[in-house]
């Protein structure tokens, strides 16, 4: 019996490259997804809002996701890092709003970022459904 191809998935940040990392890695149905900012990668804008951020960070993720296989439905795990303690509420009414039963396992940490723009990022895993 083979094992699964591991495979990945990039978006375009420039920060993939350069750092020597994928969007998402696939491996059998497992999706691993890097920590996402809440950049535009299109543009290269970021929103000077939290929840904005978190809104386009899962905007990245879904892409990720779609290209592996997967929704936004099959995460299992989300890990959010936030700047600033005063934008956990903003941050996790987003994901309040996108994530339904059965919800994912959520772990906040309050930490610095490297670019002084990004307020959030988001780490998910998924396991893609059967």
């Amino acid at each position: 019996m083979s094992s699964p191809k591991r495979w990945t998935v990039n978006s375009g940040s420039k920060f993939e490259e350069m750092a020597g990392y994928s969007r998402a890695v696939v491996d059998g149905e497992w999706v691993f997804v890097s920590g996402t900012a809440g950049y535009n990668f299109e543009d290269g804008s970021i929103s000077d809002d939290a929840a904005e951020q978190t809104r386009q960070s899962l905007r990245t993720i879904a892409q990720a996701l779609e290209k592996a296989g997967a929704t936004l439905a099959d995460i299992v795990r989300v890990r959010v890092f936030v700047a600033d303690r005063a934008d956990v509420m903003d941050v996790s009414r987003v994901l309040g709003q996108t994530f339904s039963d059965p919800r994912p396992t959520n772990t906040t940490i309050v930490c610095g970022f490297a670019e002084e723009a990004m307020k959030v990022e988001l780490e998910v895993t998924a396991l893609k459904r059967r």
